[in-house]
């Protein structure tokens, strides 16, 4: 599993968006790129920090980034998660993990004493050469969009 840091370039990835189209990180060269890995549709944490996303996604794009989440649900999954909450951008399914693991997202978790495979709540920040800027690995999921832009002084 790859430990991606600051200065990285990212790994190149593809998967279906909630509408079932393709979705390659080849769409968005040129373009800054908010990427969010985060553990499972319609769970109280998922939903405040891709709502939070969203809620200002007209400001991400005025400030020329593109915002995709990425989780291991299914497809049917995050339609139903998107059209919930109109969500403007692309959620990822990755059913079979391929990227999580080549961002070194998929690990080790546990809950009341078990331990089990699953996706570690990330953040990558990209730039427009597809280099990693930045990197949230302790996300404020209800002030995400606070967190980011104070992280990278953006005015």
């Amino acid at each position: 599993m790859a430990i991606l840091k600051i200065g990285d370039k990212a790994p190149d990835f593809s998967g279906l968006n909630q509408n079932g189209t393709v979705i390659s990180s080849n769409d968005f060269r040129g373009k800054k790129l908010i990427l969010y890995f985060y553990p499972k549709d319609n769970t109280p944490g998922c939903t405040a920090e891709s709502c939070n996303l969203s809620d200002n996604y007209q400001m991400w794009l005025s400030k020329g980034y593109e915002v995709i989440g990425v989780s291991p649900d299914k497809v049917a999954s995050h339609k139903k998660f998107a059209d919930k909450f109109q969500f403007g951008f692309n959620l990822i399914a990755d059913t079979e993990t391929n990227i999580l693991q080549a961002f070194g997202v998929w690990g080790e978790k546990s809950m009341y004493g078990r331990t089990y495979m699953g996706v570690l709540r990330t953040t990558f920040v990209i730039n427009e050469d597809g280099i990693i800027e930045q990197i949230f690995d302790k996300v404020d999921t209800k002030d995400h969009t606070n967190q980011i832009i104070k992280a990278l002084d953006i005015k």
